[in-house]
């Protein structure tokens, strides 16, 4: 192929003006995104020459160099790994496939240190080049071609890149920076040294510079032909844990994870015994913005016996664990293992499960602890990841009283961090329940008329606002042996703490106001199931309750914003007779305007819509209007 000159897809442009003008002020980060690169590209060698040997041709040793022509004023970072072919340098360095580059470009921030690592997370890194250079060649063989298939990509970074076919006798690429005349600094092995150093030690190839030696007779250091490997060249989890430092242990979590913060915890072990692997696991601080992305796949690094084998190994960390990042370094699995057979293997489920305790152990650790730092960093935690640590507890039957004790809530004596164990600690005498509402906000649950009893009596009621609640509370019906009970669902039935003088004159009321309730059954018909007095309501009207075994009509909202089908269930509406409102019902002659009001403000108040809001705004201005 003669040189031939393409444009940029439109994306690759905006990315190209927003790398090179928004991360200048971290220049040194394109060197890491390179490196990390081309660490990539031997981990594919590596795993496409499981089945195909020959793909290694004469050199067997995967590496990656990276060296200067301070004459020339270019950089280049060459590696021996799978290479490229031309129409994998048209589609790799020419477009971008990814669908998140818009999102990509909407997280920019304008924070230097948050925007750099965007970049790996995105997949974009190799335009990182352009912070420092004017010109990026790349020279490249995919492994397996024949000598005269190699390809030479070229651009300046602005609308247009060039290809064309070349000769290369080795596999593997060289990516060429042309650095710009006050880039200079870049041109300094002590310089890319100690970013490689900071970036880069973890990575386990060798990352090879030439050597430097002091010349007496120029004065100065010149660099030699002889190579040195200028990082540790081996996997950090592959360490004994007491070799490792606390600042390997961050910066190592830095790298694979893409984020500018520490972690918030990590455990680093090596389990043996039915089966034998090495597992490096992190708890980040804050939640990535695809946590809820039901495309992105989630998961931890897998290698096997040291050999990359795949990132994002589903199978090795339940859903609920999607947040978890980290490594898994497996001595019993096969090299040519595939994500189908990781679903079927008995050593991924023993891996799975012991991933999973260990994850669970750091949060009781943190969630336990009588340090105040360590229950901050729960309370964190909690807020980042607690709707999704919630899924567990339908999810991992096995682990389900484990992760019913994590779980903490709003309630009415406090707005948050309230735990199960806490809850129960607090509970009245002679209580048996834990009491629970669920609601679209927490203002809508504190709010609820149906807490007024409770309100009046002191108990605590937990306020479950997440989406996610509704499905914890069908898997999770009791703890310690007390019932979760709704105090929307059914009659209200608070047992010892209602006194029998209360019942007593409850039964009287209910009795006289019968009439008054047919009536209410009749003006209702066809919108309530049943009318009945309540004894759950102090200072409101009236309320919207479901039978105890119906669909909640905060999950049937849930359902029917999803586009899911959800039963059409009348609910029930209590009235309480000792409200002036509800007094005046049995003499006032528009009574069955009323009735639809008193209805129609019950659903709103519990959050529900009105069916015809026209006919209720009609109501309520003939009740305003003044008599004609």
């Amino acid at each position: 192929m003669s040189k031939q000159t393409h444009a940029f897809q439109a994306e690759v442009k905006q990315i190209l003006h927003l790398v090179t003008h928004s991360l200048y002020s971290n220049k040194e980060i394109f060197l890491r995104e390179l490196v990390s690169n081309a660490s990539d590209a031997c981990d594919k060698l590596r795993y496409e020459a499981l089945d195909h040997p020959e793909l290694y041709e004469d050199a067997p040793n995967l590496e990656v160099r990276v060296f200067f022509d301070a004459e020339a004023k270019t950089l280049t970072i060459r590696d021996n790994g799978i290479g490229m072919s031309a129409e994998e340098a048209a589609a790799h360095l020419g477009t971008i496939a990814k669908s998140g580059t818009r999102d990509f470009m909407a997280k920019l921030s304008g924070d230097q240190k948050k925007d750099a690592n965007l970049i790996g997370q995105f997949g974009v890194g190799f335009y990182s080049g352009f912070i420092v250079a004017d010109r990026i060649t790349v020279e490249s063989r995919r492994a397996g071609l024949p000598a005269d298939q190699a390809v030479r990509w070229s651009s300046e970074g602005t609308g247009e890149y060039e290809l064309e076919t070349i000769a290369r006798a080795e596999r593997g690429t060289d990516v060429i920076l042309h650095l710009r005349d006050e880039e200079a600094e870049f041109l300094s092995t002590w310089r890319l040294k100690a970013i490689i150093s900071k970036y880069s030690d973890h990575i386990s190839l060798p990352i090879l510079m030439k050597k430097e030696t002091w010349d007496a007779e120029a004065a100065k250091q010149v660099v030699t032909d002889e190579w040195e490997t200028v990082n540790k060249a081996a996997a950090l989890w592959a360490r004994s844990k007491s070799e490792v430092t606390d600042a390997e242990y961050q910066d190592f979590y830095k790298q694979i994870s893409y984020d500018s913060e520490p972690p918030l915890a990590y455990t680093h072990n090596r389990v043996e015994g039915r089966s034998e692997y090495t597992q490096l696991l992190y708890i980040p601080k804050k939640a990535p913005m695809d946590l809820w992305n039901r495309d992105k796949r989630g998961g931890v690094k897998l290698y096997v016996k040291r050999v990359f084998i795949m990132d994002d190994a589903e199978a090795l960390m339940p859903a609920y664990l999607r947040f978890v990042k980290g490594v898994i370094d497996s001595a019993d699995l096969p090299l040519n293992v595939s994500r189908e057979l990781l679903q079927e293997s008995r050593d991924v489920k023993a891996i799975r499960e012991g991933s999973t305790k260990r994850v669970l152990g750091m949060l009781e650790s943190l969630a336990d602890s009588d340090s105040a730092e360590d229950k901050a960093k729960y309370a964190d935690f909690w807020k980042e990841f607690g709707a999704v640590l919630k899924e567990g507890v339908g999810e991992d039957f096995a682990n389900r009283e484990r992760l019913s004790k994590l779980l903490r809530f709003a309630s009415t004596h406090a707005d948050e961090g309230v735990s199960l164990a806490d809850y129960v600690a607090r509970m009245k005498e002679g209580q048996e329940a834990i009491y629970v509402i669920t609601a679209d906000s927490l203002a809508a649950a504190k709010n609820s008329p149906q807490l007024e009893i409770f309100r009046k009596k002191g108990i605590e009621v937990l306020l479950l606002t997440d989406r996610v609640d509704e499905w914890l509370l069908s898997h999770l019906h009791e703890f310690e042996g007390h019932m979760l009970q709704s105090v929307a669902k059914g009659a209200v039935d608070l047992g010892k703490l209602q006194d029998e003088e209360e019942k007593k004159k409850a039964e009287e009321v209910a009795e006289a106001f019968k009439p008054v309730l047919e009536r209410l059954k009749e003006a209702l018909k066809g919108r309530a199931k049943d009318v009945r007095v309540t004894t759950r309501l102090v200072d409101s009207p009236a309320c919207v309750v479901v039978d105890e075994g119906d669909m909640s009509a905060h999950l049937a909202r849930l359902l029917k914003q999803a586009g899911q089908a959800a039963p059409d269930a009348q609910p029930i509406l209590e009235v309480n007779p000792e409200h002036a409102l509800v007094k005046r019902l049995a003499d006032d002659p528009r009574f069955d305007d009323l009735a639809q009001i008193l209805f129609d403000q019950a659903l709103l108040a519990e959050g529900g819509q009105l069916d015809d809001p026209a006919g209720y705004v009609q109501r309520v201005t003939r009740l305003l209007a003044p008599a004609a």
